[in-house]
């Protein structure tokens, strides 16, 4: 019983810990949303005295020339094009990387796929290869950019999981005739969905997120990403935070759902490839 009673405890705490993070702040930042600009620049947890979300949420929406449900659409497509490349170019080479792990040259690729995760990237080199190319300040420009920062971590998974799958279905495959393209494509690959729909629902998530990235290679506000549109009720001398909320509210919804709907794909596919046999 006092093991029980411990581990009922521990859950308790972990429960109110992982609500004292993570919940009440987004509890904060939806209550803020729904009041009046000076109420919300009080910046407290009280319930609203007044309730403005139509005029709250309508603002944000038409703001700009509706820059919000422009930047939707580009974080979308940017979300779908580079997931979509990620997980074409990360599952060739973990696949490559665990099948040939031995010799000079795999050690050396491997090398360069670590590094991948350790060295920062370099903004301003970046920019002048897009720009030396004629990708800078273009969705496809900024879709390689985020294929490449996100592909050590994604071929890293890829790799691990393929090393469940045992070689002998790989010999098989070249004696009935089977080329090495194909059987990647027909035999590999549909065996690699667990780790697949990980890789899509976290990097779909972290790109659609991203800040930084469009901040730096994709600027204009015809081009503007969701996480940009938070610049239109910002500025040096007011700041409208009850828009501010809302717009957060609003650009928080798509990854949260899709967070919540997919979590256990998630575990399922990380822990999937961590023990071989």
């Amino acid at each position: 019983m006092n093991r029980i009673a411990q581990k009922t405890t521990i859950s308790i705490v972990m429960l109110l810990l992982s609500t004292v993070i993570f919940w009440i702040p987004f509890y904060f930042v939806i209550i803020n949303s729904f009041k009046s600009p000076t109420a919300a620049a009080d910046m407290n947890m009280s319930w609203p005295t007044s309730f403005h979300i139509i005029d709250n949420y309508t603002a944000v929406l038409t703001a700009t020339d509706h820059m919000l449900v422009r930047a939707f659409g580009n974080s979308t497509l940017l979300t779908l094009l580079s997931v979509t490349g990620l997980v074409c170019v990360s599952s060739l080479a973990g696949f490559v990387l665990q099948r040939r792990e031995k010799g000079k040259a795999a050690s050396t690729f491997n090398f360069l796929v670590l590094a991948g995760l350790m060295i920062p990237p370099a903004v301003v080199p970046t920019i002048w290869v897009l720009n030396s190319i004629g990708l800078f300040k273009t969705l496809p420009g900024l879709t390689l950019v985020e294929i490449a920062l996100h592909f050590p971590f994604c071929a890293i998974l890829y790799k691990a999981f393929t090393a469940t799958i045992p070689r002998d279905l790989d010999e098989s495959a070249f004696i009935d005739g089977c080329g090495g393209f194909k059987l990647f494509t027909h035999i590999i690959f549909p065996l690699l969905k667990p780790v697949s729909s990980t890789i899509v629902i976290i990097q779909a998530v972290s790109v659609f997120n991203d800040f930084v990235n469009p901040l730096y290679f994709l600027p204009g506000s015809e081009n503007a990403t969701v996480q940009l549109t938070l610049y239109n009720f910002m500025s040096m001398y007011l700041t409208s935070w009850n828009l501010l909320f809302a717009d957060v509210v609003l650009i928080s919804l798509p990854p949260l759902i899709m967070f919540l709907f997919f979590n256990k794909q998630i575990v399922a596919g990380m822990t999937a490839g961590s023990v071989k046999g």
